[in-house]
C-alpha cells in the first residue's frame, strides 16, 4: 500500500499523498532534515488517502484532492503541505477545524509556469502540436496544419489575475513587445504597471482587445465558470486562450464549441476541470486546442529549493514555531 523508509531513530513521518515513482521517493528522502522520514501514496482514491494518511505527521498534496474525510482519519497529522499555490482542491475548513496547518509554497513556481504558459501561448498561435503530430503520422503540411499562424511579438496579451505567475508572464512578455492588459481586485502600483508595460481593465475589455488571453486566476466561487460561451464571443475571432490555472474556471464544452465554430483562433490548456483527463475526453479531439497534462509547474531547477522549504516548513512545526505568514493557508 505504501512505500516506508521509518527507523527507531525516526521521530516524524511525512506521507507524500500522490502517487510517486520510488525514484523521486528517495530524492525526496536525500532532502529530509534528521528524524524525519517519508513514505507516499501508490494508488489514487480517498480510500487509499485515508489508510496512508493515518498515523502520518505531516502530508503533502501535490494534485491530490484532499477532502474532509481524508483529514478526519489522520490520527495524527499537524500540517499539510501544498505541493505548489493552488488549494482549491484541499478542504482548508475541515482541516481548520480538525487543529491541522495548510501551507503551500507561495511564489515558488511562478517562473516555471511563465516560462510553460509562454511556450503554451506560441504553440497555440503557431501551429506547433498540430504540425507535430501530422508530421510524425507521416504528412507533410496537410490541411490539419493550414489553420493561420500568427506571431506573439507586438501582439496584445490580456492576463486574468496578476499574482506572481502573472507577473512573471508579463515579464516574459516585455522581450515580445507586447502590450498588457490584466484583471486583479487591487491594481498593481503605477511604477509596477509601468514595468511591465500593463495596465488594469475590467474583464469585457480585456477579452474584446487581446489578442491572447492567458489566465492565472485562483480557482474561487467568483471564477468558477468565468470562461464561459458569453465570455468566449467577445474574444477576437483571431484571438486564442490560454489556460495554465485551474480547469474549473473555462466552461470545457463551451471552449469545445468555440473552437469548432471557429468563435476564436485556438487555444491551449494545461488543466481540466477532471484530473487526471479521462481517456477519450471530448477535450482531446477538438481541433485548435492545445492539451498537456499538468505539467507546468514541473521543472527540475526548482524542485529541490521547493522541497526544502517544505520540509523547513515542517520542521518548524515539529518545533513548536511558526509557518512563515507567505506559506501559510487561513492565518
Amino acid at each position: 500500500m505504501t512505500t516506508a523508509n521509518t527507523t527507531a531513530t525516526n521521530s516524524w513521518t511525512i506521507v507524500v499523498l500522490d502517487p510517486i515513482p520510488p525514484a523521486r521517493a528517495e530524492q525526496l528522502r536525500g532532502l529530509l532534515p534528521p528524524g524525519f522520514a517519508l513514505t507516499h501514496g501508490t494508488a489514487r482514491g480517498d480510500e487509499h488517502l485515508k489508510a496512508i494518511i493515518a498515523e502520518a505527521d505531516f502530508a503533502i498534496a501535490g494534485q491530490v484532492a484532499v477532502s474532509a474525510d481524508v483529514f478526519r482519519a489522520a490520527k495524527r497529522l499537524k500540517l499539510l503541505h501544498k505541493w505548489g499555490v493552488g488549494v482549491d482542491n484541499i478542504d482548508v475548513a475541515a482541516a481548520g477545524a480538525l487543529g491541522i496547518k495548510v501551507a503551500r509554497t507561495t511564489g515558488a513556481n511562478a517562473v516555471p509556469v511563465a516560462e510553460f504558459t509562454l511556450g503554451l501561448t506560441i504553440a497555440a498561435l503557431r501551429n506547433l502540436a498540430a504540425g507535430h503530430a501530422e508530421l510524425r503520422a507521416g504528412r507533410w503540411r496537410s490541411p490539419a496544419i493550414a489553420r493561420d499562424p500568427y506571431m506573439l511579438s507586438g501582439k496584445t496579451v490580456g492576463i486574468v489575475g496578476m499574482g506572481a505567475i502573472g507577473q512573471a508572464f508579463a515579464r516574459l512578455l516585455k522581450g515580445f513587445g507586447c502590450p498588457v492588459l490584466y484583471t486583479k481586485r487591487t491594481p498593481l502600483d503605477p511604477a509596477a504597471e509601468a514595468a511591465l508595460n500593463a495596465r488594469r481593465v475590467e474583464l469585457p475589455e480585456l477579452l474584446a482587445t487581446a489578442d491572447v488571453v492567458s489566465l492565472h486566476c485562483p480557482l474561487t466561487p467568483e471564477t468558477t465558470n468565468l470562461i464561459d460561451r458569453a465570455a468566449l464571443s467577445r474574444m477576437k475571432p483571431t484571438a486564442v486562450l490560454v489556460n495554465a490555472a485551474r480547469g474549473g474556471v473555462v466552461v470545457e464544452a463551451d471552449l469545445a464549441w468555440a473552437l469548432e465554430t471557429k468563435v476564436i483562433l485556438a487555444a491551449a490548456t494545461d488543466v481540466y476541470a477532471e484530473e487526471p483527463l479521462p481517456p477519450g475526453d471530448p477535450l482531446l479531439a477538438v481541433d485548435g486546442l492545445v492539451t498537456t497534462p499538468h505539467l507546468a509547474a514541473l521543472a527540475v531547477d526548482t524542485f529541490e529549493p521547493t522541497v526544502r522549504r517544505m520540509f523547513d516548513n515542517m520542521r518548524r512545526v515539529a518545533e513548536g514555531l511558526p509557518v512563515p505568514e507567505r506559506d501559510l493557508v487561513g492565518g
